[in-house]
Order: C-alpha cells, then structure tokens, then sequence
C-alpha cells in the first residue's frame, strides 16, 4: 500500500512516515503543495494524508486540484485547524475524513484503513475476496484450512492484489505499492514474496498469468 504524507513540519512528518513505514506502508514524504501534486502525477497512490497549512500551495487547493482530476483516491486530512468552518470545508471539498493534531499513531492508522476500505467498496473491518481473508489491523491472513500472520511485505503485497480482486498486477505495479522513494528495490522481491504466501495459505491462494503479472480470484 503506497502513501503520499503531504506535511511541513518535519518531526511530525518524520514520526508519521517512520509509524507508517513500521504498519506495512510504503510513504512518500512531501513537504509543500507544489511537490505533492508534481507527486501525483507521477505515482500511483492509494491514500494522501493532507496538512492544510503548507508552503507553496495550500492543503485545501492541493485537495481540489486532485478532485478536479478526477482522482477517487482516500484523502485524510491532518491538520491543527480545529475551527468546524475549516472541518466542513475540508469534507465539502472532497476529503475523505480529517483528523486533529496532536493525535495518536494508532488512531490515524485506524482511520486510514477504513477510509481505504471505504474507497474499495468494504464495510466490513477484514478484506476478503471470498477465498481469501486478510485483516490489515492484525496481519493476519486465512485461506480454507490455512491461518497465518503475514510480515510486513508479505501484508503489502496480499493487500494490493485483495484490493482489486480479479484485476492482473505486474510486478513494476506490486513493487510500487511494496517500497516507497530511496528504498532499495530486492532482486526478484516480489517472487520470493509470493513464494512465501502460497506457502503460507496454499498455492491457489495467488495466481500467475504468465509473462503479465499476478491476481487473486474474484469472489465465486
């Protein structure tokens, strides 16, 4: 799972992407507006924690240009602003949920995997594809007979695929949603990775389209 952390203040962005990094994401780390946009136009996300007030381009404008794009992906603002005219502005906008600073690691983790469910058409805290179930709170993954908490890589990947069953994604795609920007991509990571999941929950579990990429069933 890849983030996009859009935040000035460098010991919370520090803390932020050091506790997301630690949860199993994959964190860009941008300091102002300008480079968060320039960002998405060159990655693939599947969240943004947005501050609102940053140098360059505000949070708010920031958001409006992405919805303007078109983009659906979550947004969850973090912000000081605590006045409820900035809250309903923030949501009017097209934020997904906004979170108050000072706040705990735990609950903007918390947030963040519901707003991402959310977005995948999930209510339901566990994600599942029918075949497969996978709970991104514990990291534990179950597939008939066989039960498993997963590493943190083994998590990021299964999670890719369970959020877009039936969809084929190559192995530039699982990379990108696996390491964030100055991490050092591992020779044939992501084979070994999936070597380690069918192990762990069945060889079904992942299948390979040859010479493509690789997939979870869609629900029977």
């Amino acid at each position: 799972m890849r983030v996009l952390l859009v935040e000035d203040d460098r010991m919370i962005g520090e803390a932020v992407q050091d506790a997301l990094r630690d949860d199993s994401y994959a964190a860009d780390w941008v300091r102002d507006g300008k480079l968060a946009l320039r960002s998405l136009e060159t990655h693939v996300y599947d969240a943004i924690l947005l501050d609102l007030g940053l140098p360059g381009k505000d949070g708010l404008d920031v958001l409006r240009a992405v919805r303007q794009a078109g983009s659906l992906v979550p947004v969850l603002i973090i912000t000081a602003r605590d006045c409820i005219d900035d809250r309903i502005l923030g949501l009017d906008a097209g934020a997904d949920d906004y979170l108050l600073k000072p706040f705990h690691m735990s609950e903007l983790k918390a947030r963040m995997r519901a707003v991402i469910r959310r977005r995948g058409g999930q209510a339901a805290p566990v994600m599942s594809n029918g075949l497969i179930t996978l709970d991104p709170a514990t990291r534990e993954a179950s597939s008939g007979p066989h039960f498993s908490r997963l590493s943190s890589r083994e998590f990021a990947l299964l999670q890719a695929l369970l959020i877009r069953p039936g969809a084929i994604l190559s192995r530039a795609e699982l990379e990108a949603r696996i390491y964030g920007w100055n991490e050092e991509v591992e020779s044939n990571a992501v084979e070994f990775l999936i070597h380690s999941l069918r192990k762990k929950l069945g060889t079904a579990a992942i299948k390979n389209v040859r010479g493509v990429g690789w997939m979870v069933s869609k629900a029977p």
